[in-house]
């Protein structure tokens, strides 16, 4: 679907977590400047610097120099991913965020198949990507597949890709589920799985979005630390969510899903 440019109501907050994305964070921000910019969407655009060690607080300081709506979220350790989602989400000030991530995996392009969904709908809408083709390694696509199939059986999260970094959702929304509190790769399980106890929203639209190479830097995510500390997290809110009774976590109870090829 082509997207033609043309002035937008609404405005879009922009959140990149990076944890030493020096040689790719540049790049990402030049494209996510050009493509709203071109399609006259108001913006500001958050990067997360999570605790990196390598040059990526120092890019991304020079771009805030020269762009006023790029800000900068600096954490002097590195605190997690679920950590960064949350410090960009809380900081956001727009109608709608958008997430993506600053590994440049993700092509912003795709938000042109996303956008009519919000622009010509009455009702507030989340649209999320799933990658119609992974293009990770082998051992971090197993990963995934397993990861998912586990969230699936404990949580009974029904969406076609629950950590695609691809995600387009209003921020009174966010606000209305928080707190989110995993630190960790939990954190957009726990954030769709609260969605869905929310009453008298709009269905999760699911997109597919292309999934590109990673060319520079080290994925995180198969790292042990980061996989036991999943563990701990999601037996933490099924525990939750059996004592407070507020999330239904039987499959066969969970709706409003709208896969959409």
């Amino acid at each position: 679907m082509s997207y033609a440019p043309m002035t937008h109501s609404l405005s879009l907050s922009v959140v990149l977590p990076a944890y030493n994305e020096a040689e790719n964070i540049g790049r990402v921000i030049a494209n996510a400047v050009d493509y709203l910019s071109d399609r006259q969407i108001p913006y500001e655009i958050i990067v997360v610097n999570d605790g990196s060690t390598d040059a990526t607080k120092a890019i991304v300081n020079q771009l805030c120099s020269q762009n006023a709506r790029i800000r900068l979220i600096n954490h002097p350790r590195n605190l997690g991913y679920g950590s960064a989602l949350r410090s960009g989400f809380d900081q956001a000030v727009n109608e709608y965020i958008f997430l993506t991530d600053g590994d440049g995996q993700f092509a912003i392009s795709d938000l042109d198949r996303f956008m009519p969904y919000i622009d010509n709908s009455q009702t507030s809408q989340i649209v999320i990507g799933y990658r119609a083709k992974r293009a990770d390694v082998f051992v971090r696509s197993l990963n995934a597949w397993l990861y998912h199939l586990f969230i699936q059986w404990v949580l009974g999260l029904k969406v076609k890709d629950i950590d695609c970094a691809f995600k387009l959702f209003p921020r009174n929304i966010y606000q209305a589920v928080k707190p989110i509190k995993s630190d960790g790769a939990l954190f957009s399980a726990e954030f769709l799985v609260k969605l869905q106890q929310l009453q008298n929203i709009a269905p999760i639209i699911e997109l597919p979005v292309q999934h590109f190479p990673r060319k520079f830097g080290v994925a995180t995510g198969a790292n042990i630390k980061v996989i036991l500390k999943m563990f701990w997290e999601c037996w933490q809110l099924k525990q939750s969510c059996r004592d407070s009774a507020q999330i239904q976590l039987k499959p066969d109870q969970l709706s409003g899903i709208n896969q959409m090829r």
